[in-house]
């Protein structure tokens, strides 16, 4: 029923002139080229946290548009129907934070994405402009120009233009609820006097600039500046700074970079995930994982409607396969896990230290360490007192505070507009 929902929201937008963005939950998308779910697993994966991207990284224009990225980070993929302009930037940036979007105008992509939280929301579980509780957790969108596929478990999403969208659009959940209302949406922007300026310069010669398919590419555009590169970490380990991280985040480095822990197998490289894609990249890296989070009586099961890619594959060995998320700005993204069921930090550890949850009582009881589908990765470990504090540290050393507070990607309502005059 779901998925039938959101596939049609996604036919919407293509008929409409536009694919979609990232404000939103798992849904399905067209099918595409790449590796079936069931390789998505890898056993290694090459490098760990310090793995460089190509050489061809740095804030070089791109198409006449300049990219404010670290020296050290590889240029993120923009497809050919939709180059980056400042001014489409611009315009997005007004979308996303706009509550027009909504059908009771009550919420906005912010809504579920504030920067202060790395464009989390701090729920469990997100509300709707409706009020309807939804089943997953809203995923930061640190560096989501980056993420090789859209969401928590759907290997057919891989573009922002994909996915935006089903938020606006979509009912099953209800997110931003626009869904057969794609004309009063319009009318709606094209009312602002903002917009009469932006849209027609962010896509010039389109007779018809206000158009749903637009909205989506300026959305889309916004999001991929939303670039998180300047944390203490970063300045410790590419900006020579010896001293940007204590004496206790260093040895967490290492002790997240060893085999013994093994993090560094599903969160590794610049963006400290495994799912990843960037201009020069040969091919696109899409994985998935069991983590051992349940094992509903004993069986292997996840609690419906959460059962990660085994929902959009029906395949049996998919079952509990979610996308690892990026680490960057993980101190400020509670809580964790794909329903926002593990709390704290300290709670994931205890999680992986014991090679997933168990839960003793109620209606998801289950041994999780013993999960037939969890991955060969995650495989507990042990920590002293003081090694849990080092690991923390580290973790705590990957919020980047300039991108939580800038004002190029916060609200630009109230604000002036110099590209609108």
């Amino acid at each position: 029923m779901r998925t039938a929902s959101l596939t049609a929201a996604v036919a919407v937008a293509a008929a409409l002139g536009g694919a979609a963005g990232a404000c939103g939950e798992d849904s399905p998308g067209p099918a595409a080229a790449g590796p079936t779910p069931s390789e998505h697993d890898a056993s290694a994966e090459e490098g760990g946290v310090d793995a460089e991207p190509p050489p061809d990284a740095g804030a070089e224009p791109d198409g006449g548009f300049v990219w404010e990225l670290p020296a050290w980070f590889p240029r993120p993929v923009v497809p050919a129907d939709n180059p980056m302009s400042a001014v489409k930037v611009e315009l997005g940036r007004h979308l996303f934070y706009d509550t027009r979007l909504s059908l009771n105008r009550s919420q906005s992509c912010a809504s579920c994405h504030e920067q202060k939280r790395a464009f989390t929301d701090g729920r469990a579980q997100s509300l709707g402009s409706t009020g309807e509780e939804h089943p997953r957790n809203a995923m930061a969108l640190a560096n989501v120009g980056y993420v090789s596929t859209l969401t928590w478990a759907n290997p057919l999403l891989l573009t922002l233009e994909q996915q935006t969208v089903v938020p606006i659009f979509g009912d099953e959940p209800v997110e931003l609820g626009m869904r057969n209302r794609e004309g009063e949406l319009l009318a709606r922007l094209s009312a602002e006097a903002r917009y009469q300026v932006l849209f027609p310069r962010a896509f010039p010669g389109d007779p018809a600039p206000v158009s749903v398919g637009n909205v989506v590419k300026a959305i889309s555009a916004f999001e991929r500046t939303l670039v998180s590169g300047n944390s203490p970490f970063d300045r410790f380990s590419h900006g020579g700074e010896a001293d940007a991280i204590s004496a206790s985040a260093k040895r967490g480095h290492a002790l997240f970079n060893s085999e013994r822990l093994e993090c560094f197998h599903c969160h590794n490289g610049f963006n400290l995930m495994d799912s990843t894609n960037y201009e020069g990249k040969s091919a696109p890296e899409v994985r998935f994982h069991n983590t051992g989070l349940y094992n509903v009586g004993g069986t292997g099961a996840y609690p419906a409607p959460n059962r990660g890619v085994m929902e959009i594959t029906a395949n049996g060995d998919d079952m509990g396969r979610f996308r690892a998320q990026s680490l960057r700005n993980v101190a400020v993204t509670a809580p964790y896990m794909h329903d926002g069921s593990v709390a704290t930090l300290d709670e994931a550890l205890d999680h992986y230290a014991a090679a997933g949850r168990t839960i003793a009582a109620g209606p998801n009881a289950g041994v999780g360490s013993q999960n037939p589908y969890k991955s060969s990765l995650v495989i507990g470990f042990e920590l002293t007192p003081g090694e849990r504090a080092d690991v923390l540290a580290f973790l705590h050393a990957l919020t980047d505070d300039e991108f939580l507070t800038a004002p190029r990607f916060a609200s630009p309502w109230g604000q002036p507009c110099p590209l609108c005059e």
